[in-house]
């Protein structure tokens, strides 16, 4: 079976199982109760800045067998919607399995492509699973990144990837990866959030392209967002709750160049 080596690990986060584990605890929630969800959304930048608010989402949440992992494609390597069909992830922690049985029904999809391509540098679904794993040692994934898909494209993906869950009639939680918007002004990066937030919450998937667009918000996973929002309200979403949100100037002490993270639950 092919293996995935980690690529960012000892940079986004520590590269040892021993330092790794203790990292993730101390950003997990004690007490928080975990309820069912539909699809969230969690930052993945290093975890110095964004892993308490990854903690706080993945607390608050139950963690099924099987994960669809939906993430954007910053290399540009690979195909436009790159999904990895079989193999293991590594990471310091241990293995996660891609799961070949609901990557299938996903790919029977023309509109999914089955590349690895896409998947072996990029960092924004690997920083997810030592989260995932601390929750729930036994799932399996399905890794997708996305490049760049207008709202009839993020429709047809959704549906697509709602179809393929039904079918696959076992508890799936759709991830989304993705920070918000970057390199501006505390001040002028928890405004355009909070507009983008505003649409996430009302499950508005069209909405949230037409303000990040229109405001120049630079959320990098907001097309990830918009599919899974679909997807989740065909899979019978009625609402969002923002779990925590934050900037990397409350870490950096920088606030004149921030980049902002949210978790938000889906359910």
């Amino acid at each position: 079976m092919a293996k995935r080596p980690p690529c960012v690990a000892g940079r986004f986060y520590p590269g040892d199982a021993a330092s790794l584990k203790k990292t993730i605890d101390s950003f997990l929630v004690p007490g928080m109760i975990a309820g069912p969800a539909v699809s969230i959304i969690a930052p993945h930048a290093g975890y110095i800045y964004s892993g308490a608010v990854a903690g706080a989402v993945y607390s608050a949440v139950k963690i099924p067998d099987t994960v669809v992992l939906i993430g954007p494609n910053h290399t540009g390597l690979g195909e436009q919607v790159s999904v990895m069909d079989s193999g293991v992830w590594e990471i310091p922690t241990g293995t996660v399995e891609v799961n070949a049985e609901i990557s299938d029904l996903i790919l029977e999809s023309d509109l999914f492509t089955a590349d690895k391509a896409a998947h072996m540098m990029e960092h924004s679904l690997e920083v997810q699973l030592p989260f995932i794993k601390a929750r729930n040692a036994k799932t399996t994934i399905v890794p997708i990144t996305v490049m760049h898909a207008d709202s009839s494209l993020c429709a047809a993906l959704g549906e697509a990837l709602a179809d393929a869950i039904k079918k696959y009639e076992k508890p799936v939680l759709i991830i989304v990866s993705s920070d918000m918007n970057h390199y501006e002004t505390e001040a002028r990066t928890r405004a355009k959030d909070k507009l983008a937030l505003e649409r996430v919450l009302k499950l508005d998937a069209d909405g949230l392209l037409r303000v990040t667009r229109n405001k120049d918000i630079t959320m990098c996973g907001v097309i990830p967002a918009s599919i899974a929002i679909n997807a989740s309200r065909l899979l019978g979403a009625k609402e969002a709750t923002l779990v925590k949100y934050s900037t990397s100037g409350e870490t950096s002490g920088d606030f004149h160049q921030v980049v902002g993270y949210a978790g938000v639950v889906i359910q």
